[in-house]
């Protein structure tokens, strides 16, 4: 069986403690509708680091093949 939360509390820092008791109820329903808002956007941030990331490669890719199709193309019209 879980513990109460008097004795869950205990084991916080006191800073913690003190904060959490002066919590409103408003200040416990706007945090818990702004937590799902965060991971959201913690989410969304990986997912950018890898598009830059992937965007980023595309580029350098496209232009080291196009470099090496110019290299071939010039090879063939030298002869």
């Amino acid at each position: 069986m879980e513990d109460e939360p008097a004795e869950r509390l205990a084991e916080l820092p006191r800073e913690t403690r003190e904060f959490l008791s002066e919590l409103t109820r408003e200040d416990i329903a706007t945090i818990s509708d702004g937590l799902p808002i965060i991971r959201m956007i913690i989410g969304f941030g990986k997912v950018a680091k890898w598009l830059a990331i992937t965007s980023l490669g595309l580029m350098v890719g496209t232009v080291m093949l196009w470099e090496s199709v110019a290299k071939i193309i010039s090879w063939f019209k030298q002869q």
